[in-house]
C-alpha cells in the first residue's frame, strides 16, 4: 500500500464519522481530530480564524446551527502524504438542516491539510467555499 493510500484509509473514515456528527449538532469529534498546536487555521466558507481557541469556538457556533444530518460525502479528486504532512481536496456534499429550516443539499469545495502528531494524523487547516453557482450552497451559508 503506498503513503497516500495509507493516509486515506486512516483519515477517511475519522472524517466522515466526525463530519456525520457535526452536522447533526455534535462539535465534539471535530474537537478531537482537530490538532490543537499551533498554527491551526480556518479558512471556512464563513469565518477566517487562527489559532486553536478561535477555530474551536468557531466550531462550537456552527455545530449549534446544524442539524437533521441526511448525509454526508467527502468526494476525494486529490490527495498526497508525505511523511507528516497529508491533504485532501474535493467537494463535500451534505444534506442537513442549518438554523431550523428543512434540510438542503449543498456543496463545498474543501481542502483539508494534515499534520501527524504523536503518530496520529489531526487536522491543521481547512479551506472551504461555496460550489461555483450553488444556489443551494449560499442558501445555506446565508442561514448563519
Amino acid at each position: 500500500m503506498s503513503e497516500v493510500d495509507e493516509f486515506l484509509s486512516a483519515v477517511l473514515p475519522v472524517i466522515r464519522e466526525m463530519d456525520k456528527a457535526f452536522v447533526n449538532g455534535d462539535a465534539g469529534q471535530r474537537m478531537r481530530v482537530w490538532s490543537h498546536n499551533d498554527p491551526v487555521t480556518l479558512f471556512g466558507a464563513l469565518f477566517t480564524k487562527s489559532g486553536w481557541s478561535e477555530v474551536s469556538q468557531t466550531f462550537e457556533f456552527l455545530a449549534s446551527r446544524f442539524s437533521q444530518g441526511q448525509s454526508y460525502e467527502y468526494e476525494v479528486l486529490a490527495a498526497g502524504a508525505s511523511g507528516d504532512l497529508g491533504y485532501i481536496v474535493g467537494p463535500e456534499h451534505t444534506t442537513a438542516s442549518i438554523g431550523g429550516a428543512e434540510p438542503e443539499s449543498f456543496t463545498l469545495r474543501v481542502t483539508t491539510i494534515f499534520r501527524r502528531e504523536d503518530g496520529e494524523w489531526k487536522i491543521v487547516h481547512r479551506h472551504a467555499d461555496p460550489a461555483p453557482d450553488s444556489d443551494s450552497a449560499q442558501r445555506q451559508l446565508d442561514r448563519f
